[in-house]
């Protein structure tokens, strides 16, 4: 497809993952989003998820914003992750101290602080892009 001489390339936009299914399993995809070619990388698979919550405010991921992400199943330091955490999908920045893997919210709302874990975490992918809807 092509869009404003751009070639595009339909990426799916998923929910939540109930049950232990994969984010972008396909019963979880809402609908597919165009997206330029020229922001993927070939033979990689990548998926949108909306963000709800304030918990990356600081990091520019703001309530209502479409994450784009690249499917990968491990992380680096620092890298903005897309991981399930009991069935719960969630975006924070990944850590790691000795055997524990940190998931730490860049926020303004103190509210949120870093969880802990050593165990339960699966990593879904890493953050590419945020694409902010337009306002009316």
């Amino acid at each position: 497809m092509v869009l404003f001489g751009q070639e595009m390339i339909n990426v799916p936009l998923v929910g939540s993952a109930p049950c232990g299914a994969p984010l972008f399993a396909e019963e979880n995809v809402e609908k597919m989003i165009p997206v330029a070619k020229e922001k993927l990388q070939g033979g990689l698979q990548y998926f949108i998820l909306r963000a709800t919550g304030d918990s990356m405010n600081a990091a520019g991921i703001n309530d209502g914003d479409l994450i784009l992400c690249k499917q990968k199943l491990t992380a680096r330091e620092n890298d903005l992750v897309v991981a399930l955490i009991d069935d719960e999908a969630t975006v924070k920045e990944f850590h790691r101290e000795g055997n524990k893997i940190v998931l730490k919210p860049r926020s303004t709302n103190p509210e949120h602080q870093p969880r802990y874990l050593t165990e339960g975490v699966q990593i879904q992918g890493i953050v590419q892009e945020v694409v902010r809807p337009l306002e009316n």
